[in-house]
């Protein structure tokens, strides 16, 4: 069933991780992804090939070293909504495919570029990656337990979510204004940008005084002891996120303590203390066993699943939040619509798959597209 964005048609510049991820969320919510790949070979590994970030686009490949293969890509922006593009700061300008040279053939094009410092500062031009943008953000300073380095949290806060999908909310934004009789614009992306924007309650929180500077002692960074994971007997964890003052009595009604013999819950000077006897009591008996004591009850106690897992716990698969596509067991789309269900394509098309389908579809004939084959501008 076709998803909300039917009918948008969007122009990818082939890239990694954020860029492509938009890429793929755009094209799982139904829109039309035509990928710009490299005419020859990318000696890049982390490149995106034809894997679950490709999966419903369309794959041309064109050498944007040359004028033929920029005429391409901008015949392209006439007939697309949409450009994104993951470069640094002046290489799509220098290659001839910046906003200045993209407007004038689409007035109503949104140009989304995805950067890990954004267009502008004295970082601009230097190399990155999320790790760098959370930590200069923020962050990367509070994730992690007293007394320890700050912890890395995979590439989630920079790449996908303070990347990927604050292009994607840009850009929908940007395409609202164009429905109201707007011209397109640049949306700029910058992973440090988003990644800082996610912790905004937190910067609040910390400059009214109610967030230390101290990892590992506040409420939801492993400080509070009704706020952790706590490992069981068969070596497999549990998480615990009793915060509510209920929520926490229930979980003390399962470990076994009496609530009139436990420090008061916000007593920061016992949560070291309360931590040790909790960690204590989960160690007695499997994670299994913990499941069955806490289920059915609020007292927010659930297991820690690896990827292998989460698939194949009962809500997931009640909710049916995986499927199979390119080989890979991936989690579908989300948010869910209720009138436009998404389904996302099982398969990703190899790069360059549709070239001579796609140059003939914006004009190219038979004889023009085989000498461009013939002479590298495309593969």
């Amino acid at each position: 069933m076709p998803g909300p964005l039917e009918g948008l048609r969007v122009l990818e510049i082939s890239g990694i991780g954020p860029a492509p991820f938009a890429g793929m969320y755009l094209s799982d919510l139904g829109a039309e992804v035509i990928r710009i790949g490299r005419a020859t070979k990318n000696s890049n590994p982390l490149a995106s090939q034809s894997g679950p970030l490709e999966r419903g686009k369309v794959s041309i490949n064109v050498d944007l070293k040359t004028e033929e293969g920029i005429e391409i890509a901008l015949k392209l922006t006439e007939r697309s909504d949409v450009f994104l593009e993951g470069f640094r700061p002046g290489v799509a300008e220098k290659l001839g495919l910046g906003p200045e040279d993209c407007f004038p053939r689409n007035t109503k094009l949104v140009y989304g570029r995805m950067t890990g410092w954004g267009q502008e500062g004295p970082l601009s031009q230097a190399a990155g990656h999320d790790i760098n943008y959370i930590g200069l953000a923020g962050p990367l300073a509070h994730i992690g337990r007293n007394n320890q380095p700050p912890s890395v949290p995979l590439n989630l806060v920079g790449d996908f979510g303070g990347g990927s999908l604050f292009l994607v909310s840009g850009i929908l934004s940007a395409l609202f204004a164009v429905s109201n009789g707007k011209d397109g614009q640049v949306v700029d992306a910058a992973m440090i940008d988003g990644a800082a924007y996610l912790a905004s309650p937190l910067f609040s929180a910390h400059q009214s005084g109610f967030w230390s500077n101290d990892r590992g002692t506040n409420l939801l960074d492993s400080g509070a002891p009704f706020y952790d994971v706590y490992e069981c007997k068969c070596g497999n964890y549990l998480a615990v996120g009793a915060i509510e003052p209920q929520f926490y009595q229930e979980l003390l009604d399962g470990l076994g303590f009496d609530s009139e013999e436990m420090p008061a819950q916000n007593d920061k000077e016992y949560w070291k203390e309360t931590k040790q006897k909790f960690a204590t009591q989960f160690l007695l008996h499997e994670r299994t066993n913990w499941l069955e004591v806490f289920k059915g009850t609020d007292a927010c106690v659930t297991p820690v699943l690896n990827m292998g897992e989460s698939q194949l716990h009962e809500h997931a698969k009640a909710r049916e939040a995986f499927f199979e596509t390119c080989g890979v067991m991936q989690p579908k789309p989300a948010p869910r619509f209720s009138l436009t269900a998404t389904t996302p394509s099982p398969t990703s098309e190899s790069p360059g798959g549709s070239t001579a389908k796609i140059l003939k579809s914006i004009g190219f004939k038979h004889d023009q597209v085989q000498d461009y084959f013939a002479r590298g501008i495309v593969s």
